[in-house]
């Protein structure tokens, strides 16, 4: 069995770490740096940066924080927000990023999929999709512009579209779940991990262990599952995850 992953997420805004529920209600969780390092001496497999700002000024802050980071820790760092070109992605692996996360600009021109992955590697592109419930069936629809915008796009059929382009892996948000300790939206993830052959990332609603482990053992088997506020608040630590999940039958990473 192929070791899950466990991946804390640090969203950056301004230089800080911050957390909502839900996309929204934003609050300060700390310093990215000292967070960071943290969870590296933790045994975090991998970290990944979200610049929730995605202006031009925001984007140079969090390719700044990356630089220190890159510089500390010995761990695949992923960056996401406001990468719209590839150039940007240029920019990003040149700060010490290993791979690039899109959202907007990829529902945007599904094409500079296909171009970061030419020019970097399909390893090197994921694909984060925030998706919402719609309607009563199951059905959810991917939203842009940090889930403000519902693009009326189904969710799994873009995440198919995407893979085809070139993503190597999928980001799988779930807006619906975000920030509210209530667990991760399992028939979402599921039905993503089903339709694509790519690995898939789990998150949005981490509240406690047991919940971090479901997600990735069977029907579920996410590749990997995202945590921010658990750890960011103190809640818990990476080693703490890893031993619970592996308690429950999931094969973690030492």
């Amino acid at each position: 069995m192929q070791a899950k992953r466990i991946i804390p997420c640090l969203d950056v805004d301004d230089g800080r770490v911050v957390k909502g529920v839900k996309f929204k209600g934003i609050q300060d969780a700390g310093d990215p740096v000292e967070l960071a390092r943290r969870y590296n001496d933790q045994g975090a497999d991998e970290l990944t940066f979200l610049d929730i700002g995605a202006s031009y000024k925001s984007r140079a802050t969090l390719l700044e924080v990356v630089r220190q980071v890159a510089a500390e820790v010995f761990i695949p760092l992923c960056v996401g927000g406001g990468i719209r070109t590839v150039e940007d992605m240029r920019e990003a692996m040149n700060a010490g990023a290993d791979k690039v996360s899109v959202c907007t600009s990829a529902l945007q021109a599904p094409q500079l999929l296909t171009d970061m992955a030419r020019a970097y590697g399909s390893q090197c592109v994921v694909l984060s999709i925030d998706a919402a419930r719609a309607g009563t069936e199951p059905c959810w629809h991917a939203y842009s512009h940090g889930g403000r915008e519902d693009t009326g796009l189904d969710a799994v059929a873009w995440a198919i579209r995407a893979v085809e382009l070139g993503a190597g892996e999928i980001l799988l948000n779930s807006i619906d779940a975000d920030g509210t300790g209530a667990g991760y939206d399992l028939e979402l993830t599921r039905t993503i991990l089903e339709a694509v052959p790519v690995p898939v990332i789990a998150s949005g609603g981490a509240g406690n262990l047991d919940q971090i482990a479901n997600v990735l053992l069977p029907p579920e088997g996410a590749d990997a599952a995202l945590v921010a506020s658990l750890l960011h608040f103190g809640k818990t630590t990476i080693a703490e995850i890893k031993k619970y999940a592996e308690l429950k039958g999931v094969c973690v990473r030492w």
